[in-house]
């Protein structure tokens, strides 16, 4: 499906409302927007899975800065006007790692390319393995973020942090520990730290799947799937990134945000790690592209979506280890 997006002009609210009103993008927790080729000019098209092969620049990201993609590549193609299109996947790092960079991968049963140019995790780990496969040697970290509670407008169930995710009476909704980085590596940790893993899991290891029945489920691709869940009454709370409450709410979204306190919210080892592909088409646009995220006007805009910025320190591209 391709669609492109003729009410640049109209706020991102009313831009998205009017695309739904057409049809354009189903309701499906934002997945629609996943797969996007942002073009020269500000045209987005969705669901061209093709430009993953052709696009001057192609990069899969991890999935929870969806948010985030269009106003800062719409940025970076002003001040590279020599690239015309960018191919950008947001989806779990560890799905893309696993499906689609280690082995041939499929969307909607097409092919995916096997080689993006650029590829960001939330754990340096992810970029480990691509170092072992001899396609990639450097990185740098360059934004943060902290892990947050997002329960139901009002707090209707009064829940204080993250000592409650051990009561009997609340339906928990968390990202699943299989492909989504957000609980793999430091949801399940904070959980841990609590002495409460066992009792909200049951050591479960499934996705789109109740860990416990009734009581905890575990989302199929994206922790986003949580506010969806919460607004339907399906669920009372759920581990999310900050980041998430923030966009929520900025949509008028009937959710609510209970802050974790440091160092259970991870914010202290929460970096995501990016880094080029040798084996990618678009060597010099990628470079292109790490250059422009170590820029002020790059983290200035993820700062403006709840992200806290990098140092100039961690914005240096230095070996993996």
């Amino acid at each position: 499906m391709t669609i492109t997006n003729p009410l640049k002009s109209l706020p991102a609210a009313m831009a998205a409302a009017a695309l739904l009103a057409n049809g354009a993008l189903a309701q499906d927790a934002g997945h629609s927007k996943d797969y996007r080729t942002f073009l020269q000019g500000g045209a987005v098209e969705y669901g061209d899975i093709g430009d993953s092969y052709t696009a001057d620049l192609v990069m899969y990201l991890a999935g929870n800065q969806f948010m985030v993609m269009e106003e800062l590549i719409e940025d970076f193609l002003s001040r590279n006007p020599d690239i015309n299109s960018v191919y950008v996947e947001t989806i779990p790092p560890g799905q893309i790692l696993k499906g689609q960079i280690l082995q041939q991968g499929k969307i909607d049963g097409k092919d995916t390319a096997t080689n993006p140019d650029v590829y960001a995790s939330v754990n340096l780990g992810h970029l480990k393995a691509l170092k072992g496969k001899g396609i990639m040697d450097s990185y740098m970290i360059y934004i943060h973020n902290k892990l947050e509670l997002m329960v139901a407008a009002g707090n209707p169930k009064g829940i204080r942090g993250p000592e409650d995710l051990g009561r009997d009476d609340l339906v928990q909704s968390h990202p699943n520990p299989l492909t989504e980085g957000i609980f793999k590596f430091y949801g399940s940790a904070m959980l841990k730290d609590l002495g409460l893993y066992e009792k909200a899991t049951a050591n479960a290891e499934c996705k789109s799947c109740w860990a416990i029945e009734g009581k905890t489920w575990f989302t199929s691709r994206h922790h986003r799937e949580t506010p969806d869940r919460i607004e339907k009454g399906e669920a009372d709370v759920g581990i999310v990134w900050a980041t998430e409450v923030v966009e929520a709410k900025k949509h008028g979204r009937r959710i609510d945000g209970v802050a974790i306190p440091a160092p259970l919210n991870k914010a202290g080892e929460v970096g995501y790690a990016i880094g080029a592909l040798s084996t990618g088409r678009n060597v010099k646009n990628a470079q292109a592209y790490l250059g422009y995220l170590a820029t002020d006007a790059a983290q200035k805009i993820y700062a403006g979506y709840g992200f806290v910025p990098a140092s100039a320190e961690e914005l240096q591209l230095r070996p993996i280890p």
